[in-house]
């Protein structure tokens, strides 16, 4: 057959209205037409999947499909990372990752099978979990920061803290901590934070950072906390002053976000935006959040984007100078 140019270009008129219908429809509620699958990169029970069972059960209400859970841990969150980057951009398939997810693993590991800037199209940040210093006062007399540090400078080396592992926020947040005081402090790393409280209050080691829904039900005995590592005082521990107080900028959380991957159409990103901002803005929602020590956060995809990037600049910085690295 031989095409004119008449030919073509009713051709052309053709697709251009084609596509156009699409996205009306598209529009009109064509997404989702079946089942999302939403990676949480960590075993079940935990405080991410505490959060994504609760919203995205909302989320499937509220668009007409079910979204299901699918628990990919193992490797600092880089499995389920992996998985989604490499996912059809189709919006059937989202990851809840968190701070070593989307800012500091790009710099932990000297190997990373995906870039968390360019391999992600980020729908909305979701969450964070405020961070308490606990201190165990029958081995560390210090019921301040200024206390814990000059206890530190007397003794370099000689104050031990606990984490539930290397490179998480709670590790990253001590370092912070000690490059800031100028101090040495003993790591002593867990495989999660059960072990590392157990010690805490077993008296093998004297301090450590853990989230406030964690360290709410520790403070009894021996145990206090002395510190929040939000910018200001943290509502849930009224009276308890922040790190910033002595050390001005001083800031960390342990903070989650949404993403699909990169090339998702951005008619979908909105979509799931728009849900998700419906989901977490129902009261009952935010308390069963709050009951969990969740602060609810919502941002735009390019708010998202823009705070990966400064937090992962942020911590770059703490990593290399800590010369902290993972496998």
């Amino acid at each position: 057959m031989t095409w004119n140019r008449r030919d073509i270009l009713v051709g052309m008129a053709a697709c251009a209205a084609s596509t156009l219908l699409s996205r009306h429809a598209f529009a009109q509620g064509g997404y989702p037409a079946r089942p999302v699958r939403v990676v949480v990169p960590y075993a079940a029970g935990g405080g991410t999947d505490f959060f994504a069972r609760l919203v995205f059960a909302e989320i499937g209400n509220r668009l007409g499909q079910q979204f299901v859970i699918e628990n990919k841990a193992g490797a600092g969150t880089n499995l389920g990372g992996e998985a989604v980057a490499r996912a059809e951009p189709d919006g059937y398939t989202l990851l809840l990752g968190d701070t070593a997810t989307y800012a500091t693993n790009r710099t932990l590991y000297s190997k990373l099978a995906f870039d968390p800037y360019k391999d992600f199209s980020p729908v909305s940040l979701s969450g964070r979990f405020a961070l308490v210093l606990l201190v165990n006062t029958d081995k560390l007399k210090a019921g301040s920061v200024r206390e814990l540090i000059a206890a530190a400078k007397q003794n370099s080396g000689g104050v031990t803290y606990g984490t539930p592992g290397l490179g998480s926020p709670f590790h990253l947040a001590t370092e912070l901590l000690a490059q800031s005081a100028g101090i040495k402090l003993t790591h002593v790393p867990y495989r999660g934070a059960a072990p590392a409280v157990q010690d805490l209050v077993a008296g093998n080691i004297q301090m450590m950072f853990i989230d406030f829904a964690t360290a709410r039900s520790q403070l009894s005995g021996p145990i206090r906390a002395i510190a929040v590592a939000s910018p200001g005082p943290f509502a849930g521990l009224p009276g308890i002053p922040s790190v910033a107080a002595d050390f001005p900028g001083f800031e960390a959380w342990a903070w989650q976000g949404i993403v699909a991957p990169a090339g998702t159409p951005p008619e979908i990103i909105t979509t799931l935006n728009e849900a998700y901002r419906r989901a977490v803005g129902q009261p009952e929602i935010r308390e069963k959040l709050a009951g969990a020590g969740i602060e609810v956060l919502q941002s735009t995809p390019e708010e998202m984007a823009a705070y990966m990037r400064s937090e992962g600049e942020k911590w770059e910085k703490v990593i290399r100078t800590a010369n902290i690295k993972l496998e």
